[in-house]
């Protein structure tokens, strides 16, 4: 398996060329037109050439370049230059012999003939893997592609339930009929796929290309607006004369005899002014289900928030306004629905063992201090890139048409974030009252970056191993490396410098010397109970976004509901601020003051959570099979969920923060 190690100075100078491609035409992309061949010039051209990408499967987490499955390949074999966010996400984009002029029909036109023959090992060693490839169900990627200029997927358009039409950015190499005579997944489309425990290679496709025609708005030649195709199994008796009408190209399990294949397309030109380029990806991602399902999980997730909301307002309009009225024992004026009746008896001996209680030991320092201010800092590193990563993807810079912009886009984020880190971790530390600022700057830069670089590379370590395409290049792993001990670890060691130089946070009360001892605690006022509580609701706010997330990574769907998802981030951020305050409220009632702690892992539980979702949508959803394509599952889960843990942690820790802050600062202490 090749694999091609990228220099550092490409990744930079593809991913400053998309950035400025993406500076005048939202969502990403500069129009390219093209005029039928002799009227080629400067403003337009006449050849299309379509771009192949990686193959990928919806029962295998490995996928493969295209070369491998023995297809077709261009004689000028020629690499776009990859973003980094491609390169990350494994894709292998290189050009493919299919190359047509505009508005030129063509009808069977042959590409090229593979010949197996049965005496040799490598022919049987590649018919096999293009066996295993149709038994995965592997698909094709194609598009047309003029590097960082034009960019338009081919896809494969059919009809599902209800007669509502469906457009796949991928089709199948082939199918399989089982030999119990069950026609597996693509193999449906067509009767005459029937023999038992035979594969029927997809051999040709009919492609349609959809054009804008620039004649009547005053600008020369024709812009693409559309590219589907249907793939079919032909089975071509003469390759030299090719007729597409032949019977399906069957390919039998076993291997006893040569076998030929000839591969072959025809190209149909269709012009449909009524399209804009600007709205030329509409017929795809209208063909995407489940919207009214996303407004569900909005209004669902709203009624959490308000719910939350009633109860933070009860407790800070009413019970609070209450108890610090009591405690400051003074007359004021109330409002008419807060009555104050005078404290006595058992009443006030209820009331005086509250919250105000553990005024002397609420703000003592937590025991590993510098392992909690490692994680704030990391968390609040991520909690920035997330937000200003998910604001420009509403905005349309990072739409699907902007191949790899959102991973690129948030790597080079957290990249340059490293200074807020440093300094939240570093301010933190410091009010904890740590010493040890050297080790407390090296944690912060090197703790969280460093588990997940090295799952990544244990990760990259077995996609080396079983020859797939998502292996990262040498060359990036080492630009990676670059861009994390080059620029994050010295902006972190700055914001560090910044954050030490500034004093500590000023508390609103002082620390009793002696501790005080917590009284024993109910069940629910317990810290695991309640850490448990705490993470049901920020979840049940997510779970249906998250498994539209999870089909985009894993099914190989296209994700471009970035609007819902920033409304869900929003609604994420109130939900997990809200359910910390209250559990923190109850706790503190209760003269429990370990909140530090506490007030990260209430909200960072929402994590666990994740995981557990992720193995139930692992084995109710995915049909994934082997144990490589397994422990990748798992590995990259448990990156999503460390950077899930730290990012809800945080907003939950400082939420919980700022309102002990405020309800300390407000009372009396003798």
């Amino acid at each position: 398996m090749k694999t091609r190690a990228k220099p550092v100075w490409r990744l930079v100078l593809s991913f400053i060329a998309l950035r400025s491609c993406a500076a005048f035409y939202l969502p990403g992309l500069a129009p390219v037109s093209f005029c039928e061949e002799g009227t080629s010039g400067d403003e337009c051209q006449s050849t299309i050439q379509l771009f192949v990408n990686r193959l990928d499967s919806v029962e295998s987490v490995l996928p493969y370049e295209y070369d491998v499955f023995d297809f077709c390949q261009d004689a000028e074999e020629k690499r776009p230059s990859e973003n980094l966010g491609q390169v990350l996400f494994g894709e292998r984009i290189e050009t493919s012999p299919y190359k047509f002029n505009f508005n030129k029909n063509l009808t069977c036109e042959k590409v090229c003939t593979r010949t197996y023959d049965i005496s040799a090992k490598d022919d049987k060693k590649k018919l096999d893997f293009l066996k295993s490839g149709m038994q995965l169900n592997y698909q094709h990627h194609w598009g047309s592609k003029c590097p960082i200029i034009d960019n338009m997927p081919v896809t494969w358009c059919y009809n599902v339930e209800d007669n509502q039409k469906y457009c796949n950015p991928g089709f199948p190499i082939g199918c399989l009929v089982t030999p119990d005579g069950h026609p597996k997944d693509a193999c449906v489309i067509n009767s005459a796929f029937n023999k038992k425990n035979m594969y029927y290679l997809f051999n040709h496709v009919d492609i349609m290309i959809t054009y804008h025609s620039g004649a009547t708005e005053g600008w020369k030649g024709a812009r693409l607006v559309g590219a589907t195709l249907e793939p079919k199994s032909i089975k071509h008796e003469d390759e030299n004369k090719l007729t597409c009408d032949g019977p399906p190209m069957e390919i039998p399990n076993e291997f006893t005899s040569n076998t030929k294949v000839t591969y072959s397309y025809s190209v149909k030109f269709v012009e449909n002014n009524s399209i804009k380029w600007a709205s030329r990806w509409d017929y795809i991602l209208v063909s995407m289900p489940h919207t009214n399902i996303q407004w569900f999980s909005i209004m669902n997730s709203l009624v959490i928030v308000l719910f939350l909301s009633g109860m933070v307002a009860m407790i800070m309009l009413r019970t609070l306004h209450k108890d610090i009225a009591r405690y400051n024992q003074v007359d004021q004026w109330s409002p008419d629905w807060v009555k104050i009746p005078p404290a006595s008896g058992n009443e006030e001996a209820q009331e005086e063992s509250g919250w105000k209680q553990v005024h002397g030991d609420v703000f003592r320092p937590p025991r590993k201090g510098m392992l909690l201010s490692v994680f704030l800092g990391q968390g609040t590193q991520i909690f920035i890139m997330t937000f200003t990563t998910l604001f420009l993807a509403c905005l349309g810079f990072l739409s699907p048409a902007n191949r790899g912009a959102l991973m690129t886009c948030a790597v080079v984020l957290w990249v340059l974030l490293g200074t807020p880190a440093g300094y939240v971790s570093a301010r933190l530390y410091k009010t904890f009252g740590g010493e040890k600022w050297k080790t407390n700057v090296l944690l912060t830069a090197l703790l969280c970056p460093g588990i997940v670089f090295a799952d990544f590379f244990l990760m990259n370590l077995i996609l080396w191993v079983e020859g797939s395409s998502a292996a990262i290049p040498f060359g990036t792993l080492v630009a990676i490396l670059a861009l994390w001990f080059g620029i994050s670890m010295p902006l972190t060691f700055i914001g560090a410098y910044f954050g030490f130089k500034k004093p500590s946070l000023e508390q609103p009360v002082r620390t009793n010397q002696i501790p005080r001892q917590i009284p024993e605690q109910s069940f629910f006022t317990k810290p695991i109970p309640g850490i448990i509580m705490g993470g049901i609701l920020p979840f049940g706010c997510i779970f249906i976004q998250l498994f539209f997330i999870l089909n985009s990574i894993w099914s190989h769907q296209m994700y471009y509901m970035f609007g819902f998802l920033f409304l869900v981030f929003i609604i994420l951020l109130i939900t997990c601020s809200e359910a910390t305050i209250l559990l923190c409220y109850f706790h503190l009632c209760a003269e429990d003051y370990h909140w530090w702690w506490r007030s990260f892992l209430t909200s960072g539980f929402t994590a666990v959570y994740l995981f557990i979702y992720a193995v139930h949508y692992f084995f109710s959803k995915l049909q994934i099979v082997g144990a490589a394509s397994t422990i990748l599952y798992f590995g990259y889960t448990m990156i999503m969920v460390l950077i899930f843990f730290l990012f809800t942690g945080t907003i939950g820790f400082f939420a919980c923060f700022w309102f002990v802050n405020k309800i300390y600062s407000v009372v009396k202490v003798d």
